[in-house]
C-alpha cells in the first residue's frame, strides 16, 4: 500500500488552506511553530486556530511577519531554501515548485527566469506556505498526491501587476493539463499562484479509482462565504499498487559533452518534476567516446512533459520514447520513532507475503548526525520499529 493525499479544492486552493488542512490532520503545531526558525526566517509569529467555514470545523493557519522586501528573484528564493533545515528531498522539491512558478510568470510577462520578480509569491508568507506545506506532507508520510476539479473563483483580482481578471494569468498556466471550472459566483479569487503551484509540483490530475480514507482534514480559506463551506478537504488514504501490467513510458538519451554533476543534477530536476525514476548509466559511444545513457520512467501522461525538461536541461538533441509496462510491489511508508527523532520508513510486501523494509537515508543521517548514533545503528532500530506483526 501506498499513503497518498487526495486533494478536494472544491472552493479553490491556497498554501495557507493547505497547512491549514495538514494541521487538521494531525501536522504537530509545535512543528508549524518552529517552521520559521527552520527557514531562517527571523522575526515571524505564526498563529494556529480552529475556525468554521459553513458548518465545517476547520484548521487556520496565518503569519504575522515583519516588514520584508517586497518580492524576491528565483535566486534568493533558492538561498532560503537551500540553507533551510528540510531534508534533502523537500528542498528540491520545494524549489522545482518555485522554479515551475518562475517560468510560467516569465512567459506570462514575456521575460527571463533570471529576470522575473516575484512578489506576492516571493513573500514570507508564500515561501512558509509552499516549503511547509511540501514539507508537511513529507512529515505525515505521504508518498504521492492527487487533485480533484479546481475550482477557480472569479471576479477581479489586486496584484503588484495591477487589477487582473480571475484566474490570474500565472494560475492559469500552472494548472494547464488539471481540470477546472469557473466559479462559483461572486466569490472573487479562490486559486492562488502558491496554490496552483503546490497542485503542479506535487499532483496527478484526477482521483484514485479505489483508496481506503485514513482520515480527513480541512483548512479554512480566508474568505468565509454565507451558505457555503469555503474550505479545502484533504483526504490521507492507502491505496494498492498495481502488481503488474502498470502502462509507463521509458524515456531515454545519449550524452557525452555534459560534465557528472551537471548530469546529477539534471537527474534531480527530471525527478522533483514528477519522474518515476531516472538512471544515468555509463556507455560507450561512437569513436570510442565515454558517455552517459539518461533513462526517465514516468507515467504516460506525463511524457511530453519530461521529454521537454531533457530537451532543456541537458545537452542532448533527441530522446527516444518507448512504451512499457512495469510490475511493482505493494508499500506503505510509515513513520516511526527513534531514539527520540521521527524516521520515514518503506515498508514493501514482497509476493510470498513477508515484508521488507527501508529507512530514507537522509532522515538515518539526520538522526546519526544528532545523537551521535552510527548509521548503521539509527538504520536497525527504524526498521525493528517498523516491523509489520
Amino acid at each position: 500500500m501506498t499513503r497518498v493525499a487526495i486533494v478536494e479544492p472544491s472552493s479553490g486552493i491556497a498554501g495557507d488552506m493547505m497547512l491549514g488542512a495538514l494541521l487538521d490532520l494531525g501536522l504537530d503545531e509545535a512543528w508549524l511553530r518552529d517552521l520559521p526558525r527552520a527557514l531562517s526566517l527571523d522575526g515571524v509569529t505564526v498563529n494556529v486556530a480552529r475556525v468554521m467555514r459553513g458548518d465545517i470545523a476547520c484548521g487556520k493557519v496565518d503569519f504575522e511577519i515583519p516588514p520584508q522586501p517586497h518580492g524576491r528573484h528565483l535566486k534568493h528564493i533558492r538561498a532560503i531554501v537551500d540553507a533551510s533545515a528540510a531534508p534533502d528531498r523537500v528542498k528540491v522539491k520545494a524549489n522545482a515548485a518555485f522554479e515551475m512558478l518562475t517560468v510560467a510568470e516569465a512567459a506570462v510577462h514575456g521575460t527571463t527566469v533570471e529576470k522575473v520578480h516575484l512578489h506576492e509569491v516571493g513573500a514570507v508568507d508564500a515561501i512558509l506556505d509552499v516549503v511547509g506545506s511540501i514539507w508537511g506532507l513529507d512529515v505525515l508520510g505521504v508518498a504521492a498526491m492527487h487533485c480533484g476539479v479546481v475550482a477557480l473563483g472569479d471576479g477581479f483580482v489586486d496584484a503588484a501587476h495591477g487589477r487582473m481578471a480571475v484566474p490570474a494569468p500565472a494560475v492559469i498556466r500552472l494548472l494547464e493539463g488539471y481540470d477546472v471550472r469557473p466559479g462559483p459566483p461572486e466569490s472573487g479569487e479562490l486559486t492562488t499562484p502558491t496554490g496552483a503551484v503546490l497542485l503542479r509540483a506535487l499532483a496527478t490530475r484526477g482521483v484514485p479509482t479505489n483508496y481506503r480514507p485514513v482520515k480527513a482534514g480541512y483548512g479554512a480559506g480566508t474568505k468565509d462565504f454565507k451558505g457555503r463551506a469555503n474550505a479545502l478537504r484533504v483526504v490521507l488514504a492507502d491505496v494498492d499498487d498495481l502488481a503488474a501490467g502498470q502502462p509507463v513510458a521509458l524515456l531515454a538519451c545519449d550524452i557525452d559533452d555534459m560534465a557528472a554533476e551537471y548530469l546529477a543534477a539534471a537527474a534531480d530536476r527530471l525527478r522533483a518534476l514528477g519522474a518515476l525514476d531516472v538512471v544515468l548509466v555509463p556507455i560507450l559511444m561512437k569513436k570510442g567516446r565515454a558517455g552517459t545513457r539518461v533513462e526517465v520512467l514516468c507515467d504516460p501522461d506525463d511524457a511530453s512533459r519530461l521529454e521537454a525538461a531533457l530537451l532543456t536541461h541537458t545537452t542532448t538533441i533527441g530522446v527516444r520514447r518507448t512504451a512499457a509496462t512495469r510490475t511493482v510491489l505493494p508499500r506503505l511508508v510509515r513513520m516511526v520513532s527513534v531514539f527520540g527523532h521521527e524516521i520515514a520508513l518503506k515498508v514493501v510486501s514482497l509476493p510470498d507475503g513477508s515484508h521488507r523494509a527501508k529507512p530514507e537515508f537522509d532522515d538515518v543521517d539526520r538522526i546519526a548526525t544528532a545523537t551521535g548514533k552510527s548509521h548503521g545503528d539509527v538504520r536497525a532500530a527504524a526498521v525493528s520499529a517498523g516491523e509489520l506483526k
